[in-house]
């Protein structure tokens, strides 16, 4: 009984994200937009950062360090960071949302293989562009050695369902106000902050670093990044593994609580 409802839900899955990949692909010059507003961070930070450290070193991290941090918080924030809030609201307001929630397969769990299946295009396309200035910043970056062990693997993939769920969940906002898009703005300015994409959480003051490190965040990208780029200590890295598990499941509890709620005031108005 248990492995045929298995077997179901992966069948359902792998249909639904054919389809979902096929619609990235649909979409690509919605993707090539986003990616260039990567591409501006690309041009622009680790020549900030380049400039300031003067050969030096800032908070533990040299010239090279900067710029391979901002490369790779680029490139991996491209399969991590979610944005699904603002469609989620429109197909709420839309009744469009009525489509999704009458399907055989949990919402939570369509967003999830949907958000992943866009994730992929979204990195498909803009790989071309960190090579591009791997290279042109060969020179900047001196040797930096990357730490590509399970634990970087696991932890991008912890951070990506990270931010799925904790979006997804500030997302059942839109079943209780129509204004839902004004706190989802509000969302971006402790997310940039506090995930380590504008800057590495050690150029924070230590008691701001140290309080970042309580939410949810800096395990989006700011962790896989610093195991990435060996600014994680061993010690921490079961920590931040632990702390990306908890945050999944307190998001979970929070899409649960509002879903019931929110789905016994939804009108499906709209359609």
């Amino acid at each position: 009984m248990v492995s045929s409802t298995l077997t179901r839900t992966w069948r359902q899955c792998s249909g639904l994200f054919k389809v979902c990949i096929q619609d990235g692909l649909a979409y690509k010059a919605a993707g090539v937009i986003w990616v260039l507003t990567d591409v501006a961070n690309a041009i622009t930070m680790p020549v900030v950062w380049l400039a300031a450290s003067k050969g030096g070193a800032i908070q533990g991290y040299t010239s090279g360090q900067f710029v391979a941090y901002y490369l790779c918080t680029l490139m991996i924030s491209s399969f991590i960071v979610c944005h699904f809030m603002w469609d989620i609201s429109m197909e709420i307001r839309e009744g469009v949302f009525s489509s999704h929630i009458i399907r055989p397969v949990p919402y939570m769990l369509y967003i999830v293989v949907r958000n992943f299946a866009w994730r992929l295009v979204r990195s498909g396309i803009f790989f071309p562009w960190f090579l591009v200035f791997l290279v042109s910043y060969t020179g900047a970056t001196g040797p930096v050695q990357l730490h590509l062990g399970w634990e970087f693997w696991t932890s991008v993939l912890l951070g990506h369902f990270v931010s799925v769920t904790l979006v997804t969940a500030m997302a059942m906002i839109a079943l209780f106000t129509e204004e839902a898009q004004t706190i989802f703005e509000l969302y971006y300015f402790p997310m940039l902050f506090l995930s380590g994409q504008l800057f590495p959480l050690a150029l924070l003051p230590q008691w701001a670093s140290k309080a970042a490190k309580f939410l949810p965040f800096y395990y989006t990208t700011g962790a896989p990044t610093e195991i990435l780029v060996g600014k994680a200590d061993a010690a921490q890295i079961p920590w931040i593994l632990t702390m990306q598990v908890a945050w999944i499941g307190l998001s979970l509890v929070l899409f649960k609580a509002l879903w019931t709620r929110g789905m016994r005031r939804y009108a499906g108005v709209g359609m």
